[in-house]
């Protein structure tokens, strides 16, 4: 078996046993009561159940395991990988809860963010670590206490913004398999085989999850879901020597986005955790006009155009270039979020900040 074969496998496997995983969890979810039910100015328009981010967590740790049962010939699977990749499944594991009792029941963003942080610092007792960061100027090794600190930060804050960007149908689910997919190239560029298979598997999951996430969808991803890739795409950027960049610039709009609203709400004198007030980006598209699935599609091609052009700079080392793209691209995004912002403030019909309007809860 050549070593495109077995990324072939790893892939399909993920993609084909989401299909049966999502049915059931889906029926589960109905029969068990984990929907989510239309509100007043909420996005979805119908009951949907919350569970499918089970059947993505079951497929990407079985492709996971298919990975080093049939493992092709000259992959290296070094033990201290095998080791971290441990502290990655159980930290994926000790989301379950929250993601269980969050999906019944909303908690408050101190639950949230503290059983986050458990969950993200477990992989750090298996040798999960920010020892680098890459910069125009070169490589700025970081010693262990700070490689551990900003590896469990970082993280957190890739799980609370794939959580956050869950706000209609396929959005979160194709930008991470685009994001996915982009890390799955650089990994390999970086002959990283071993460690290319948890953008590849994740990637064959999410984009295979689509299927039913499509608008108007039978089933969203849920707590469960949505803190899980949150999760693995933070893991992946730092688990193989860091790609931060990578993930940055190509998820640039959420995390942008998410940054932009909070500093909005600080400045109003709200709580920057307090969602339901529409001011996230794809709602302000809505209020302008365009359809759930057009903003879910604009959304898709600008991550996938900055993710061609990250691929496209590819280098081992970091270069002036690379610095230059990301000013473009953090400019460009910030200029789209403010135009967004004044364009439905001129139409005075931004949404009521008391209805909550996402099928996503913020905490």
């Amino acid at each position: 078996m050549t070593i495109h074969v077995w990324y072939l496998m790893i892939f399909s496997t993920a993609a084909v046993l989401t299909q049966p995983l999502m049915r059931l969890a889906e029926r589960i979810g109905t029969s068990a009561g984990v929907v989510d039910r239309p509100r007043l100015g909420e996005v979805q328009t119908h009951v949907v159940p919350r569970t499918g981010g089970y059947a993505v967590f079951v497929a990407v740790w079985a492709a996971v395991l298919v990975s080093f049962a049939a493992s092709a010939p000259g992959v290296e699977h070094l033990s201290a990988d095998n080791e971290r990749l441990v502290g990655v499944f159980l930290g994926s594991v000790a989301l379950l809860p929250l993601a269980m009792v969050d999906d019944v029941r909303r908690l408050g963003p101190g639950a949230q963010i503290s059983w986050q942080i458990v969950a993200a610092a477990i992989p750090t007792l298996f040798g999960l670590r920010m020892d680098e960061i890459a910069t125009p100027f070169g490589i700025v090794s970081l010693p262990e206490a700070a490689a551990i600190t900003l590896a469990v930060v970082w993280v957190v804050a890739m799980i609370n913004a794939i959580n956050l960007l869950d706000t209609m149908d396929g959005m979160a689910t194709g930008v991470a398999g685009i994001a996915c997919l982009v890390l799955f190239v650089r990994t390999v560029w970086f002959s990283q085989a071993s460690i290319a298979v948890l953008p590849l598997a994740l990637g064959g999951a999410c984009l295979s999850f689509l299927q039913r996430n499509w608008h108007p969808s039978k089933v969203i991803l849920g707590s469960s879901g949505s803190l899980f890739l949150g999760y693995l795409l933070g893991v992946i950027t730092v688990i193989g020597g860091a790609k931060i960049g990578t993930a940055f610039l190509v998820l640039a709009v959420p995390i942008l986005d998410v940054a932009w609203v909070m500093y909005r709400r600080v400045a109003s004198g709200r709580s920057p955790f307090r969602g339901g007030d529409g001011q996230h980006l794809p709602h302000r598209l809505r209020v302008l006009g365009l359809s759930d699935r057009r903003i879910v599609l604009l959304v898709y091609a600008v991550c996938a155009l900055i993710g061609a052009a990250v691929l496209a700079m590819h280098s081992i080392l970091p270069t002036i270039q690379k610095a230059y793209l990301a000013a473009v691209v953090v400019a460009g995004v910030s200029a789209m979020l403010v135009l967004v912002g004044r364009a439905t403030a001129r139409l005075g019909s931004s949404p009521d900040p008391t209805a909550p309007i996402t099928h996503r809860r913020e905490p």
